[in-house]
């Protein structure tokens, strides 16, 4: 039944491919009347349901292998859990994981090892075994069939489930992690194409007051299409057979590592990409300049950003997100006078309040809130730039509504491994951890502020 499962894996892989072609051939032929504003032309309306019918054939295709994968991985499942959960009469134990820390420090089964031992990396007894029995695991803890074809790549080797216990190990490397991304409104990744596409309401509808047996306001609707891409956050390492074999958790360290750098360079794109990223597609701006900067000052600011969102998209700003130097900056300030009005969340006096010194998020899943300011919850992130400005030394303060700050992920957020051979003359192998992700807070960009300017330079304490 394995052998089967992976020809059928395989033909799926080769049946995605291929939509990913149909697809883009599809949006290839939108492009033109796209970019001229205009609807297709008979040609073009042609090609278009040529193309159309070809993706939704493919589609049907997959839809049925996937089915047939999902079963015989049932069956196999149930057979796993008949053979190996049920000693004695009618008794029900819990079944181990292959890959855990216990596992590791009893039987000296290590995960990595066994993925290097499965690539022709040194011979370990058991290891294809192991790796099969703990991707059915995976596939039977997640409840997902399409894991499978999500792990899989342009190579020959599927991708692999990092194990949970790889993950949280005591004193990682420093990492900024991904507290932006916590906050963000959570979606399921499609299973298939290299695009996520949304509706953005660019025409509304009308309504009015009606004169008797005249006719009802009319406006008709009108949208463009959102694509954000999907996106694929990565890291890599080689590492000797001897560290991986002779070592004590060598491997484990090197993958934890690797995971927490996928996280955070995650968190940055959302932040920092050029194109798509909050600091580029904020639409409200507020500019904060002042050779002297103080907290007192730049308190206003922060009402006028919540206002402009407000006036322009009828949202409020549900966080405030800022580097840790600003936000300790401004704690660190003491003034002689207080808000006009009492603000929920900070005591008589105050602005805001302080969460203390261990505020900042680090874990994967987690939102840890800092304090608030203006009333609204404040999220620090290491990760938003401070080389800014034309003195190249400003951060920025972004103000979000997390309802509109939009990211696809794997369910669960798997993470998945690979293994390739790229020094196999020296007794190498290269592993990369790697994980697919979309966003936009392109829906209604004016959701999204920011505060900058030269009052926002280094700051002195």
């Amino acid at each position: 039944m394995s052998d089967f499962l992976s020809i059928l894996r395989t033909k799926l892989q080769a049946r995605i491919d291929e939509r990913n072609a149909a697809k883009a051939e599809l949006d290839a032929i939108l492009n033109t009347p796209s970019t001229e504003g205009r609807d297709l032309n008979d040609a073009e309306a042609q090609a278009f349901a040529a193309a159309k019918t070809k993706v939704t054939d493919i589609d049907a295709d997959i839809d049925g292998i996937k089915a047939r994968v999902a079963d015989l991985e049932q069956i196999e499942a149930r057979q796993h859990e008949a053979a190996a959960k049920h000693t004695g009469v009618g008794r029900v134990i819990s079944e181990a994981r292959t890959y855990s820390r216990d596992a590791e420090r009893r039987d000296g089964v290590s995960f990595l090892a066994d993925v290097a031992s499965s690539f022709g990396k040194g011979f370990v007894p058991g290891a294809a075994e192991r790796m099969s029995q703990h991707m059915t695991e995976e596939r039977v803890e997640r409840g997902n069939a399409a894991l499978e074809a999500r792990a899989a790549g342009s190579s020959a080797f599927a991708g692999l489930v990092v194990p949970a216990y790889l993950t949280d190990l005591v004193a990682p490397a420093v990492a900024a992690m991904r507290p932006t991304a916590n906050i963000c409104r959570k979606w399921e990744l499609p299973a298939t194409g290299m695009t996520v596409n949304i509706s953005r309401v660019t025409t509304a509808t009308s309504a009015a007051l009606q004169t008797e047996n005249s006719a009802a306001s009319e406006t008709n609707i009108d949208d463009t299409l959102l694509s954000p891409a999907v996106l694929t956050a990565a890291g890599q390492q080689t590492l000797s057979l001897q560290a991986i074999q002779r070592g004590i958790g060598t491997e484990a360290v090197v993958v934890q590592d690797l995971v927490r750098r996928v996280h955070t360079n995650l968190n940055s794109t959302l932040i920092n990409q050029a194109t798509n990223g909050l600091d580029a597609i904020a639409g409200i701006s507020v500019t904060y300049t002042d050779a002297t900067p103080t907290s007192a000052e730049l308190y206003p600011k922060l009402f006028d950003l919540i206002q402009q969102v407000q006036s322009a998209v009828y949202m409020g700003v549900s966080h405030f997100v800022m580097h840790p130097r600003r936000w300790n900056w401004m704690a660190s300030q003491v003034g002689t006078s207080w808000p006009f009005l009492q603000v929920n969340g900070a005591g008589p006096q105050t602005a805001g309040s302080f969460n203390g010194s261990g505020a900042y998020n680090t874990t994967a899943d987690g939102v840890t809130i800092a304090g608030t300011l203006a009333g609204v919850p404040v999220i620090l992130d290491a990760s938003i730039a401070t080389n800014l400005g034309a003195s190249t030394n400003e951060d920025r303060i972004y103000g979000v509504t997390a309802d509109e700050a939009h990211l696809w992920e794997d369910p669960n957020a798997p993470i998945f491994i690979r293994a390739e051979q790229p020094a196999a003359a020296s007794l190498g192998v290269l592993f990369v951890v790697y994980s697919y992700f979309a966003y936009t807070f392109g829906r209604y960009p004016s959701a999204m502020g920011k505060i900058s300017g030269t009052g926002l330079a280094t700051p002195s304490f």
